[in-house]
């Protein structure tokens, strides 16, 4: 599996206007100067890239950062993964559903999705749309990444029943759930993730607009994360209980990352082939609960040290943890109930999920507590075998859930993409 990969931006695209007087046609990223391109070669990640291409700017015209410059690859030149899966996480995130408006069927929906799919593509390779609003303007591609789904309703209202997977069954109850409908589930979600806010607030601008009469929307959260180059040294990011999240993720180097993320050929719905399930829940943190506790008994609820995300059985972030160890008292290190032992895959089977998940902040509510918490988002094969079993396990007797609340959720079949084509082509025109 090729992952869909960041390249240089240093190609002309053919956004609207021209440099004056030297009938160049310029994207709204701005042609790189030798000196900014060199500087974002450190950023590559793939062969997805293209050459560099020596500047047609005015002299004076200052270069893009190697922020702006970073462009991740729509599509690739075979079946792939859509990208903000394997992607890199980045700083600002927005996650939408729509609902077919009534009377919009396969043909509508399919038209939808060539549009969507089109202007997606452009976007994140930082070229402007024909009636572009003009917010993004001057920036760079900044790693943006737009990602499609369809839900469990989308396939009543297009009449394609028989090809909903299994895998798309409603999520059961858990006993942390406080959900709300009109914040949940949606016939399409689209994920926008980038680098820099106004350029993701242009690409969720953009594509609402594109849904025109289509497509209504049913709810819409943002979210963040730690900014590139805000640390001395690339690392684990941080949820706003302060604690290191994501350290057990599943890695592309592992022999069965493939297995346990992506669709298998022995699929029975083809069109899945190649995709992933993404497992969306808005949780809010208990923040003025949890930060009454004390680093230790925040530690032993988590099961790891806050300082650097190790293991309380020691080493470092990414030792593994010794689940066997007892300490001079004879009881585990790691605590029974500790949320790292139980969502461990050695407690489930081998259980494991991609976890990309952006922090959010809504405000405050009327007992002044924060509005805040985790967009979780979830990538696995198969939601069933994957995030069910983890949170029933989890829901049965995890030390942390007491400082959660599951306040929305949504499941979602996202497909792979062809060397052509719009998302979810296959399934809409097969």
């Amino acid at each position: 599996m090729t992952e869909n990969s960041t390249k240089e931006a240093s190609d002309v695209g053919a956004g609207e206007g021209a440099e004056a007087g030297t009938g160049v046609t310029l994207s709204r990223r701005r042609l790189l100067g030798t000196v900014g391109a060199a500087g974002a070669a450190g950023l590559v990640v793939g062969g997805a890239g293209g050459a560099f291409g020596v500047s047609a700017a005015q002299d004076d015209a200052p270069a893009l950062s190697t922020l702006g410059t970073t462009e991740v690859a729509f599509r690739a030149d075979r079946r792939t993964p859509q990208a903000g899966i394997t992607t890199p996480m980045q700083a600002h995130g927005h996650l939408v559903a729509f609902d077919l408006a009534p009377g919009a069927g396969r043909k509508t929906a399919a038209a939808l999705m060539r549009r969507w799919s089109a202007l997606a593509e452009k976007l994140m390779a930082g070229e402007v749309p024909a009636d572009d609003t003009g917010v993004a303007l001057d920036a760079g591609p900044a790693s943006l990444s737009v990602t499609f789904g369809f839900g469990h309703s989308f396939f009543g209202r297009t009449g394609l029943t028989a090809r909903r997977p299994l895998q798309l069954d409603p999520l059961p109850h858990f006993s942390a759930d406080a959900i709300d409908p009109k914040r949940s589930n949606g016939d399409l979600w689209v994920q926008i993730g980038a680098n820099d806010a106004l350029v993701a607030f242009h690409a969720l601008r953009a594509l609402q607009k594109e849904a025109g009469d289509t497509a209504r929307l049913r709810w819409q959260m943002n979210g963040f994360n730690r900014s590139p180059g805000a640390t001395a040294h690339q690392m684990t990011t941080r949820n706003l209980m302060g604690q290191v999240d994501g350290t057990n993720n599943p890695k592309p180097s592992d022999k069965d990352f493939e297995e346990r993320i992506f669709v298998g050929r022995d699929t029975d719905q083809q069109w899945m082939r190649g995709g992933s399930y993404v497992v969306v829940r808005r949780i809010r943190m208990l923040l003025d609960d949890w930060e009454k506790k004390s680093r230790a008994e925040q530690e032993k609820v988590i099961g790891r040290r806050k300082s650097d995300g190790a293991p309380l059985t020691g080493g470092d972030e990414h030792t593994p943890m010794d689940l066997t160890k007892n300490g001079p008292d004879g009881f585990p290190v790691i605590p029974a109930d500790a949320h790292a032992r139980i969502a461990a895959p050695e407690s489930n089977q081998g259980a494991a999920l991609l976890r990309r998940p952006f922090s959010y902040h809504d405000g405050f509510r009327d007992d002044g507590a924060p509005d805040a918490g985790l967009l979780f988002i979830c990538w696995q094969a198969d939601p069933l075998r994957a995030f069910t079993q983890i949170q029933r396990k989890l829901d049965r007797g995890d030390a942390l859930s007491p400082f959660l609340r599951h306040e929305a959720s949504g499941l979602y079949a996202v497909p792979a993409l062809e060397p052509s084509g719009y998302a979810g082509q296959a399934l809409l025109e097969g």
